[in-house]
């Protein structure tokens, strides 16, 4: 799941990446935001979600996916199309 936070100040969204830990030991996520390089996701043991935060250019597409347990990638179905 995708959360997005707008400024009215600034050209950037915050985005928020959640993704619920499931049976999974680690997560990372990669896209065209960090040239494809897998950066871990920091697991929230409170919400029992793994959750990666960044800011993005307003108006930027982006395509990532998730890696899970550095062996099985898999797209969120719930992203924006």
């Amino acid at each position: 799941m995708l959360k997005k936070r707008f400024f009215k100040t600034k050209d950037e969204v915050e985005v928020t990446f959640e993704l619920d830990k499931n049976q999974w030991e680690s997560i990372k996520i990669a896209g065209d935001f960090n040239d494809w390089q897998p950066e871990p996701m920091k697991l929230v043991k409170k919400s029992g979600q793994f959750k990666f935060k960044t800011r993005l250019p307003k108006e930027q597409h982006i395509q990532f996916r998730y890696l899970l347990d550095e062996v099985e990638w898999e797209n969120d179905p719930q992203a924006d199309a």
